[in-house]
């Protein structure tokens, strides 16, 4: 009986070692897997993340050519006003000049110019 007892003991101690193993290369087959996910995942995140920074770059770019453009825009708008007002106040001196243009027909005289 102390035979099959020591048999019986090795048996199990033998079982106890192969489960030991066979869940050591498990575990390490399951790690290289997650290894391998892991850098599909950081590959991708590193493609979109460098299409994030040209859509980006290009949004900016964007926005500076319409600021540019808006400041472009206002330096005429601003131009404009100036001519506008040069040319009301030499139509003012015109006025004020011409001895066959009378005060209250400023507006007749003008639109008939």
């Amino acid at each position: 009986m102390t035979t099959v007892l020591i048999i019986i003991g090795v048996v199990v101690l033998v079982a106890i070692i192969a489960a030991v193993v066979l869940g050591r290369q498990a575990k390490t087959k399951r790690d290289e897997g997650n290894r391998v996910e892991a850098k599909e995942h950081r590959d991708e995140a590193g493609i979109r993340s460098a299409r994030a920074d040209s859509k980006e770059a290009e949004a900016e770019e964007k926005a500076a050519q319409a600021k540019r453009a808006k400041a472009e825009a206002d330096e005429h708008s601003a131009l404009a006003r100036r001519e506008r007002e040069e040319a009301d106040a030499r139509h003012s001196r015109a006025d004020a000049i011409d001895p066959d243009v009378d005060e209250g027909d400023d507006d007749r005289q003008r639109n008939q110019a």
